[in-house]
């Protein structure tokens, strides 16, 4: 299986995330304080998952009891790590190889219930989780009347240089 579309996914999560938490940082004094509490437990919540599958995909103990931060971290320490892990789960998938995405690994979730996935399979996950999530920051923000930075993989792809119908075959449909 190509690798390519993992790299994509991860590279469009990274933009993604960063450029919310870019958001978040321009507009957080018009956020009222039980709304910024709200965002910051779902990026909180979002990094502690990222961070739980690193651990995983390097079959290391994450050491996590929730999928959350004992202690909650400041904004500008989520956007600092997410930026970290996100540049980590980047170099990752352009070093995964082909023979690798299908690779199972055994592990536990943070409630300690045993698991199984593969390589492709938790960084799907990770991509799908967050995105999940920054839909919910991005209904916060409109909620306070905040414009949520525009995450579409086109506009991502777009911003990339790319033609978003690049590889889309023009089908002549015959009735």
């Amino acid at each position: 299986m190509s690798t390519l579309p993992y790299r994509t996914l991860v590279r469009y999560k990274r933009w993604a995330t960063n450029g919310l938490n870019a958001v978040v940082a321009d507009t957080l004094e018009r956020i009222p304080a039980d709304d910024r509490l709200l965002i910051q437990r779902l990026l909180d919540h979002i990094q502690v998952v990222d961070e739980i599958f690193r651990h995983n995909l390097e079959a290391r103990p994450h050491g996590y009891q929730a999928p959350r931060s004992a202690e909650l971290p400041s904004l500008d320490a989520l956007a600092g790590k997410a930026r970290a892990t996100a540049d980590w789960y980047a170099d990752y998938a352009d070093s995964l190889t082909a023979e690798k995405v299908d690779e199972t690994i055994a592990f536990s979730f943070a409630n300690g219930e045993p698991a199984r996935m593969t390589r492709g399979e938790m960084l799907l996950h990770v991509a799908m989780h967050a995105a999940g999530h920054r839909g919910q920051v991005a209904l916060l923000l409109q909620k306070n009347g905040i414009q949520p930075f525009p995450d579409r993989i086109t506009d991502f792809l777009k911003a990339e240089g790319a033609d978003p119908y690049r590889q889309v075959p023009v089908a002549e449909v015959t009735v």
